[in-house]
């Protein structure tokens, strides 16, 4: 796919439901007894990943208009699988779901693609094996294909040695089958979506700095989720309205949990015009209309805390950088290498090949703002993250760029490129 530099951006865009809590609720959904009615469920293909798991395992999930209703049979009413469960490109749906399985009283074994396959699982089979799980790394690597095998379960205190939310979520929904409390101690406060949907569902779980505890056997009862807007497939378009110059877009319902707008924060450290509007909760979660304007950036320096709530936003926070005044530093950021491509190596070359001047470092990149950039071939991996953040670039830049599969935006975004050209057809 081709861009050229854009005309203003100008329009009213709601962007698909959130990825995270999607995947969670069909888990949790699940889990619970009675239906459970979820609206605005994203249908990338990593949550139907989700879908078709839990499916597998009997549980009956209707697509009913707008409306996506799972009939959950209990927290002990999941049946063993016939066949091996493809995880697809979904690294949320492979170790949240790894935490159910360790504590059925069936054997699963758990697959995915080739990007997938390359991911590390040794973060999650390392706490659910201290829980008494027995989990099996196939190629003997740390990652998939896992042989499953239920087992009885023992609480722990687990004290997380990355910043993952997967890793967090994975040992708490273990938790539900334990003997005992489960807790989980992160070294800064990820994405809690888990820990608000599972009180939200009914279980006893209660969170004391980066402490979330849970208590096992709980009554999940089916509710209604609406899921808002996803604030990383937000991200894209703050972006572009931010570069595009004389550019005014209003991004509606859109999720602004403060573990999760990083975003919002390191676009207001750079001095980008955005604000939030008719701000609310709902079912737990915090929402926002998100109006952004183009307008002059200055560097910023991102790390330490700020990064879990943008570990997804980094690539498109670095195209950002390369039109802000003086040098961003991003760092802390090693998480960055284990996502569906090495994001630190793909961003970096990506951009070189633009024209940025950027380095990378072990935990993150350097980047010198303020020279221009020019079409190029940009190479994907396959990650949509990358493509959908070169796309902005190319939005930006002088000349055309081309991306390569950029197809595989599909995972989370199915309808991106054209949302992003409707917000350029509002301005002819």
């Amino acid at each position: 796919m081709k861009f050229t530099k854009s005309a203003p951006l100008w329009g009213e865009i709601t962007v698909p439901g959130d990825k995270s809590i999607s995947h969670r609720a069909v888990m949790l959904g699940s889990l619970a007894e009675g239906t459970t009615e979820v609206t605005n469920f994203l249908k990338g293909a990593d949550c139907i990943s989700t879908i078709r798991a839990f499916q597998a395992m009997g549980i009956d999930i209707e697509e009913k208009e707008d409306t996506l209703l799972i009939h959950g049979k209990g927290l002990h009413g999941l049946q063993a699988p016939k066949e091996t469960l493809d995880m697809g490109n979904s690294g949320t749906t492979t170790r949240l779901l790894s935490g159910i399985l360790a504590g059925q009283t069936f054997e699963t074994t758990l697959t995915g693609d080739d990007s997938l396959k390359k991911r590390p699982m040794n973060r999650i089979i390392t706490p659910l094996s201290q829980m008494g799980a027995q989990i099996e790394s196939l190629p003997g690597n740390g990652c998939l294909p896992l042989r499953i095998t239920g087992s009885s379960l023992k609480g722990i205190h687990y004290e997380t040695p990355m910043k993952s939310a997967q890793v967090k979520s994975a040992v708490l929904l273990a938790g539900l089958y334990a003997d005992g409390p489960t807790s989980v101690t992160e070294s800064a406060l990820t994405r809690n979506h888990t820990e608000l949907m599972l009180r939200y569902f009914g279980a006893e779980i209660t969170t004391e700095g980066t402490t979330s505890t849970i208590q096992p056997e709980p009554h999940l009862i089916g509710q209604k989720v609406e899921v808002p807007g996803d604030i990383s497939s937000a991200a894209y378009f703050i972006a572009a309205a931010l570069l595009v110059p004389d550019s005014q877009v209003l991004i509606r319902n859109v999720g602004v949990n403060h573990s999760r707008d990083g975003i919002l924060r390191a676009v207001h450290a750079m001095g980008g015009d955005i604000r939030l509007r008719n701000r609310r909760k709902e079912h737990a979660e915090p929402v926002a209309d998100i109006l952004v304007k183009s307008g002059p950036l200055k560097a910023a320096v991102i790390g330490g805390d700020l990064i879990p709530a943008l570990i997804d936003e980094i690539p498109v926070l670095a195209v950002l950088a390369c039109f802000a005044e003086g040098t961003t530093v991003i760092k802390d950021a090693q998480e960055l290498k284990v996502k569906e491509s090495n994001r630190i190596d793909t961003v970096v070359s990506n951009l070189k090949a633009m024209g940025a001047h950027v380095e990378a470092t072990d935990d993150g990149m350097i980047i010198e703002g303020g020279h221009p950039l020019h079409g190029a071939l940009i190479h994907s991996h396959l990650d949509h993250r990358i493509a959908m953040s070169f796309a902005i670039a190319g939005l930006a830049a002088e000349g055309e760029t081309e991306i390569k599969h950029a197809e595989c935006v599909n995972i989370s975004y199915p309808g991106f490129y054209e949302d992003l050209k409707s917000l350029q057809m509002e301005e002819e």
